[in-house]
């Protein structure tokens, strides 16, 4: 559309979500509120907008992929960034822009520690008394209302300090993220802490094994987990009974996989030999060492996510 004004605004509150057809019709059977409504932007284009959460003004950068129309309803990928960056920065480097969906990439709130850094609630250096989860569900709300969303197929991603955030979500906002895919990620204490989420949630989890700001191996100091035994703790709440063999994908790619877990769920961990503190793949700097491109990892997640819906709602 002509004349479309690039500048924040606040999208509105969202309605009550219409019930959501069979899976195989999906695609062509609204299931939010804001099928059928005119588009805020244009199909291709990522804009900032605004909303309130908590008495504050909070932003967020909203991309809509090409072909966008909201006569069909379309997945939706929350994807939040690391410590001190931003969404539009994720958006630069993760790629994630370049799948057939609706991609949200909010902003944290600055928090505590050295320098004007925004974090994600969960970690010791975040804005104290800011409720991220609140303000996902806030945003969550309002862009159903406003677009055409499969509310059955809504994913959470992010990197580092954002990645431990989907943790989070995983274990208190289990009934709106059918999964999450976390990469190099923060997993504070207070990401999981008492984790007792409504039903079992996919993850699919990537880290590099030389990452030097969260360690493969945990860092007790600052409470963090060995990323096998975080990964292996998401199987055992997930109920899963076997793990696959390990596939390694020359030269530094190593999977495993656990299935036959609870309600058609599983669970994912992609190994970087000598990774850093990255995003595999990565279009640009997504933090120090080696970023891999022997996979990208928003190729992989989307694989991962695609495999993987919310349960039809009851009457």
């Amino acid at each position: 559309m002509k004349g479309l004004l690039r500048r924040a605004c606040v999208l509105g509150t969202a309605l009550i979500a219409l019930p959501l057809a069979p899976s195989h019709a999906a695609d062509v059977r609204p299931s939010s509120a804001g099928c059928g409504a005119a588009s805020p932007q244009e199909p291709g284009t990522s804009v900032p907008y605004s909303l309130t959460s908590g008495g504050r003004e909070r932003t967020y950068q909203l991309h809509l992929p090409d072909g966008y129309d909201a006569s069909r309803s379309w997945p939706l990928i929350v994807a939040y960034h690391g410590r001190g960056n931003t969404g539009a920065g994720t958006e630069a480097f993760s790629r994630l822009s370049t799948l057939p969906a609706v991609v949200a990439y909010p902003d944290g709130v600055v928090g505590t520690g050295d320098g004007d850094r925004q974090a994600w609630q969960g970690a010791p250096y975040a804005a104290p008394g800011v409720d991220d989860v609140a303000f996902t569900g806030g945003l969550l709300d309002s862009l159903e209302g406003r677009l055409c969303v499969d509310t059955r197929r809504v994913y959470a991603t992010g990197k580092s300090n954002g990645a431990g955030f989907t943790g989070l979500l995983a274990c208190r906002m289990a009934d709106r993220f059918a999964a999450v895919a976390p990469v190099a990620g923060a997993f504070y204490p207070g990401t999981g802490e008492d984790c007792a989420p409504r039903r079992p949630v996919p993850v699919i989890d990537f880290h590099g094994t030389k990452d030097a700001t969260i360690p493969y191996a945990g860092d007790a100091e600052r409470g963090l987990p060995a990323i096998p035994d975080w990964v292996a703790g998401w199987a055992g709440r997930d109920g899963c009974a076997r793990r696959l063999p390990d596939e390694v994908t020359e030269p530094d790619i190593t999977t495993s996989r656990w299935t036959d877990c609870a309600d058609g769920s599983e669970v994912t961990h992609v190994a970087v030999t000598d990774g850093g503190h990255t995003w595999p793949g990565a279009d640009g700097y997504s933090g120090g060492g080696t970023t891999t491109q022997t996979i990208k990892a928003h190729e992989v997640l989307w694989d991962f996510f695609r495999n993987h819906r919310l349960p039809s709602p009851t009457r």
